[in-house]
């Protein structure tokens, strides 16, 4: 374990979180919020603990695969500590433990928030709040990966402990180039989105938060009814984007290479719009008559439904109230989340195809013995160890699902809240059903199943291992 390298890390994401800190500032001062020196006050202890440990690099930089992900789990933590620090400093969420939930789930950008009262909260840390899910949309370390003096192979090690899905690869040879690519793509998506916001008749202020929030599949709001607030058009454009940002960020590079054939080929997007398609349908057809019309019913239907299964967590209407067969099947889409490579949450539409794939295979296997059978997608066979990394992946997905509702079932509250209260946060959701539905937040729970929703949030994020491996004594074994 290369504890230096480790510490060095650390040091820069404080650096960097200090510079990140200039846009709440700049709308701090643009709006002459009073929360000016909470910001600066976290900024200069985030650069007087940052500074000094980045001042010389230390000689011995080698990183291996367990340095990468112990790196990757520290540093969220760390991001989300100190990210927290203005909400506190400013009053604006006293409560410490309230004030990370609320930052983790930014970062994290699952979207739950602890706040009854958005509108009340300072527009400067209101564009904080919605930065975060910008930030951590991409991947944190992506973004420093650009800049950070770290050898291609070192980094690659990072770039797979953050990255969503159950295999990374390089978009082009150097990882630093395939960090700034993603970035780019990110940042042109994001700017496109805010422009249309724009036109559709946002505010400026409001259309960054948005346009931050949708990019980063997070799904804060700056309205206390959320999108509910806006027009039909706003929510429209909304939607496509929410689906944009939900698809691997692979077939952008392929379409901005002019590999169109190879772009539309990549099946998973095709499995995640028939599943998006399916769902609306049906929720449409089922809430219908809740509606003035069908046009309505499906607005809200394919609007929920994108929202839901991209991990953005956006609210237009309240669906807590719909069907109970409608109800069943959003939480199912919270399950299988977005594409793999993505800024979604979720379990991922690739691992769900290779399950069932692999269940086929077993299937075939039990009548025909003797016969080899391999797994294919795209024309590609699949590996192995993405197998066992896939398998794997679902035994500790189950295992913390259901320690974590164990820990928070001990408040009494109703198995539906409870059930969903994990399931959209280790998902990265944002709204749950009945007490943590879309109208609802998170500020009754307990500051213990805070901390438990708090660790899912990460770990859902973190796609699991790194979290985990904090905990496993071989990690910290030289």
């Amino acid at each position: 374990m290369n504890f230096s390298m480790i510490v060095y890390i650390l040091g820069w994401i404080l650096n960097f979180e200090a510079l990140f800190m200039i846009i709440p500032l700049a709308a701090a001062i643009l709006f002459r919020d009073n929360t000016i020196l909470s910001i600066l006050l976290t900024m200069g202890i985030c650069a007087a603990i940052g500074l000094p440990i980045t001042r010389k690099k230390p000689k011995e930089s080698t990183l291996h695969s367990r340095d990468g992900y112990v790196i990757v789990s520290l540093s969220w933590i760390t991001l989300s500590a100190f990210g927290a620090l203005p909400f506190v400093f400013s009053g604006a969420i006293p409560n410490y433990i309230d004030a990370l939930f609320e930052t983790v789930s930014g970062f994290t950008t699952t979207g739950a928030s602890i706040l009854s009262n958005v509108e009340a909260v300072p527009r400067s840390l209101l564009i904080w709040r919605s930065f975060t899910h910008w930030v951590g949309g991409m991947g944190v370390l992506v973004f420093i990966m650009a800049f950070l003096p770290l050898s291609g192979g070192q980094n690659m090690h990072i770039m797979k402990a953050e990255s969503p899905g159950p295999s990374v690869s390089k978009l082009v040879p150097r990882i630093k180039t395939t960090a700034l690519l993603l970035y780019a793509i990110y940042f042109v998506l994001t700017a496109i989105e805010f422009i249309l916001l724009l036109f559709g008749g946002m505010t400026v202020f409001d259309a960054l938060n948005t346009s931050f929030a949708t990019a980063g599949t997070g799904g804060f709001s700056v309205k206390n009814n959320g999108l509910a607030a806006y027009s039909e058009t706003v929510r429209a454009i909304v939607t496509v984007f929410m689906i944009l940002f939900s698809l691997n960020f692979n077939i952008y590079f392929l379409i901005f290479s002019k590999k169109f054939k190879d772009a539309f080929r990549v099946s998973e997007i095709w499995y995640y719009l028939a599943i998006i398609s399916a769902a609306t349908g049906f929720i449409t057809f089922n809430i219908k008559g809740m509606f003035p019309s069908t046009r309505d019913a499906f607005g809200n239907a394919i609007f929920t439904v994108s929202s839901i299964i991209s991990s953005t967590g956006f609210t237009a209407v309240d669906f807590n109230l719909w069907p109970e067969i409608s109800r069943t099947i959003l939480v199912l889409l919270m399950f299988i989340g977005a594409c793999a490579g993505s800024t979604g949450g979720g379990i991922k539409v690739y691992r769900i195809v290779i399950l069932f794939k692999s269940m086929g295979k077993e299937l075939h296997t039990l009548i025909h013995p003797k016969q080899v059978k391999k797994i294919r997608i795209d024309s590609h066979e699949i590996e192995h160890e993405v197998i066992r990394s896939v398998n794997v992946f679902m035994v500790c997905f189950i295992l913390v699902f259901v320690i974590s509702l164990l820990c928070i079932s001990f408040e009494d509250y109703d198995m539906v809240t409870n059930f969903t209260a994990v399931a959209t946060t280790i998902n990265n959701i944002g709204p749950g059903l009945e007490l943590v539905g879309p109208t609802s937040n998170f500020a009754f729970f307990s500051p213990f199943s805070k901390l438990v929703l708090i660790f899912d949030m990460l770990a859902g994020r973190l796609e699991l291992f790194p979290m985990l491996l904090l905990f496993a004594p071989v990690t910290w074994k030289k």
